[in-house]
């Protein structure tokens, strides 16, 4: 068992994450439709360009190019059968720059397996068994830990079953684990679980993740909303993770963009640690030039007051969702919008 992870994240008061991987991708060449594992063979450069990047800009730790590393996400491009040596190799790009920033400048910096979800609807409402997602989850687990990872990062997640059949596929490698889910459906999840739902599910699980949090979502203000209830329903000892969006996306000659300024980035860093925070990085849309704005905050400040969602729309923005409106109330699921997303109809979600 890899215990860096855990080390470093005892030993310093936070961890920077890393950015974002599609939108950079995409940058560098990546066309809407391809597998982005399979660069880990086709552009491997490129990959190693994007972890170095990352580390360049301050990154602790940085995931692995493997998020959609499963069978079923891998079957829609017909790579199904080549789930060992895809998520290995990816593990070995990310192995390989760690072991660099360690050789050349002393850096202790740790390689996160990306394990994102099936996009398969699990029992009753889909056909998928929980151990038939965990079989599928404990593939792509093992093939990162034998490539290198020290922590096997389960993001981007809707619902209590694929979260329990993730970390039960995950802990057959006895690797530590972190979990985060995305709360973008009005304060909740897209399959209708709360920030005070996932917390406490979180200390029903075996094993119980390292860490747990948030990830994507829609915008660094609600992001931020997410990680104040997080905190007020966690018990003493736990590690919260934000990885929020860098702005809200929009179309720009055929791409996504997204709005969001090294300032703004900046200034989440802030509110989310202020909000207790111990892992902070930026998912979709926030780049090297981002990561790095949000590291020279994060050293320059100590935490202070829990932030008021007022105070979180003063210095981040409007909440561009109902997540401070329904806070601590009851909202449905996402309907339709669950079942297109989980079926694979939409673009990777982590971009």
């Amino acid at each position: 068992m890899s215990d860096r992870f855990q080390q470093l994240l005892s030993s310093r008061p936070f961890l920077m994450a890393d950015g974002a991987t599609g939108t950079n991708l995409f940058a560098a060449g990546l066309m809407t439709g391809d597998a982005p594992e399979m660069w880990n063979f086709e552009h491997p450069e490129r990959i190693e360009a994007l972890h170095q990047s990352f580390v360049d800009a301050g990154a602790d730790l940085f995931l692995t190019n493997s998020f959609g590393g499963t069978r079923y996400r891998l079957k829609l491009h017909n790579f199904q059968d080549r789930v060992r040596e895809i998520n290995r190799e990816a593990a070995r790009i990310g192995r390989r720059i760690a072991d660099k920033a360690k050789q050349e400048k002393g850096r202790d910096v740790i390689v996160a397996g990306s394990m994102g979800p099936t996009g398969e609807l699990y029992e009753p409402l889909g056909p998928l068994t929980i151990d038939d997602g965990a079989n599928a989850f404990a593939e792509q687990a093992r093939a990162l830990a034998e490539g290198g990872v020290d922590v096997l990062w389960i993001e981007t997640m809707s619902s209590k079953e694929e979260v329990t059949a993730a970390v039960k596929g995950a802990a057959v490698t006895g690797l530590p684990i972190v979990a985060t889910c995305s709360f973008d459906t009005n304060g909740r999840t897209m399959m209708g679980l709360t920030p005070a739902d996932f917390v406490a599910f979180v200390h029903e699980l075996d094993p119980k993740p390292l860490a747990y949090g948030a990830n994507c979502g829609v915008g660094a203000p609600d992001l931020a909303v997410t990680i104040t209830q997080l905190a007020a329903a966690a018990r003493p000892g736990d590690v919260i993770v934000a990885k929020g969006n860098c702005g809200i996306p929009y179309y720009e000659e055929g791409h996504i963009r997204y709005n969001g300024t090294p300032e703004l980035m900046a200034e989440y860093a802030r509110v989310v640690r202020d909000a207790g925070a111990k892992i902070v990085g930026g998912c979709c849309g926030t780049s090297p030039e981002h990561l790095q704005a949000l590291r020279n905050s994060l050293d320059h400040h100590q935490p202070g007051e829990m932030p008021t969602v007022d105070n979180i729309v003063t210095r981040l923005g409007p909440i561009t969702s109902k997540a401070a409106a329904t806070l601590g109330q009851e909202q449905p699921g996402g309907g339709r919008r669950n079942r297109r997303r989980a079926n694979g109809a939409d673009p990777h979600p982590n971009f």
